[in-house]
């Protein structure tokens, strides 16, 4: 347990590192086209950018969108390979579920696979008592990393999302909850799954990916279905676009895969996804990392940008994406 608790704090501080250097300005993001549903938010997953929103800071229950972080967190305990023990409390839980029975053995790999493909919520409720000991615990983890990321419109009490008083979450924090698992591949393999075979990794039996928008969207990479009765119909969807992954988070949206299909296209239609690399960024110094690396972000179409840089510290500089209008589209704070 306190090895898993020292992974867990080093895991958020590095998360809250990652959002140290990624600090942004939205964008002007809202439309007068009508968006069926009561909360919704598109976000360029790169530069964290605004591109649309609807009442995106609103509190309101999320469903098993809830497992996107419960994934994050699994993931980062590094305990993959470890077969955790299906509880009659987890067999027993209500909602959606994978089948599994109560003292049957399954890795933690096998059992995100079960979380975010069936939507299992005794999944769920396995992985967090094998990790933590008790749901409770666990979900004392999740509201420490929320806090640690700076995502201030959620409170958790659950691993599944199941309805309860104090468990809710915002469109935005939502979506930058999201951006965070992505940036793990096995987060990525796992979501963009459609179908995976037992044998593949020997698992105890095959899964089917219940995300339709996995179909819809040629280009969509995951990641995450919700639906209860207080929460409505739930989407979080991620789609590899123009080098970056677009976020979309609808919330209490009756018809969730066609306003998602409609928030893709609009932030298509009205925005160019702009890719520059460092190396032009920084042009006049020298860089020492092999790696490529770009500054992606987004402009109103028709619109011009500027890129100013700022030296904070030694190799340390502020940089600044400016509109025609010299109003600031996004910054970020690097280390060179």
């Amino acid at each position: 347990m306190k090895k898993v608790l020292i992974k867990s704090i080093s895991f958020l501080a590095a998360c809250l590192i990652l959002f140290m250097n990624l600090l942004t300005v939205e964008c002007s993001a809202k439309s007068k086209k009508y968006v069926n549903a009561r909360n919704a938010i598109v976000i360029d997953g790169d530069s964290k950018q605004v591109l649309f929103e609807k009442k995106s800071y609103e509190p309101v229950p999320m469903a098993s969108t809830t497992k996107i972080l419960t994934t994050i967190i699994a993931l980062n305990s590094g305990r993959l390979d470890e077969k955790f023990t299906v509880s009659k409390n987890a067999a027993s839980i209500r909602g959606s579920k994978v089948g599994y029975k109560a003292g049957e053995e399954l890795t933690l790999k096998e059992l995100l696979f079960g979380l975010m493909l069936r939507s299992g919520n005794d999944a769920a409720i396995t992985i967090a008592e094998g990790i933590s000991g008790s749901v409770e615990n666990f979900a004392s983890t999740m509201r420490e990393f929320a806090k640690v990321i700076g995502v201030m419109d959620c409170s958790f009490e659950s691993p599944h999302g199941l309805d309860s008083q104090n468990h809710y979450c915002s469109a935005y924090d939502l979506a930058l909850i999201t951006s965070v698992g992505m940036e793990n591949p096995l987060f990525r393999e796992i979501v963009c799954t459609k179908e995976i075979k037992k044998d593949k990794y020997n698992f105890n039996r095959d899964y089917n990916n219940i995300n339709k928008i996995l179909w819809r969207i040629q280009d969509a990479n995951g990641v995450k279905t919700g639906y209860t009765g207080q929460a409505g119909k739930c989407l979080v969807t991620s789609i590899y676009h123009n080098n970056r992954n677009i976020i979309i988070v609808t919330l209490n949206a009756p018809s969730r895969w066609e306003t998602t299909e409609q928030l893709y296209t609009m932030v298509k239609d009205e925005y160019d996804f702009i890719s520059v690399d460092y190396n032009e960024v920084f042009k006049d110094l020298k860089i020492n990392d092999n790696e490529k690396k770009y500054l992606n972000f987004a402009v109103k179409k028709g619109d011009n940008y500027k890129i100013k840089k700022d030296k904070m510290a030694e190799n340390v500089y502020k940089i600044v994406v400016q509109n025609n209008e010299g109003k600031t589209i996004m910054y970020r704070v690097v280390t060179i």
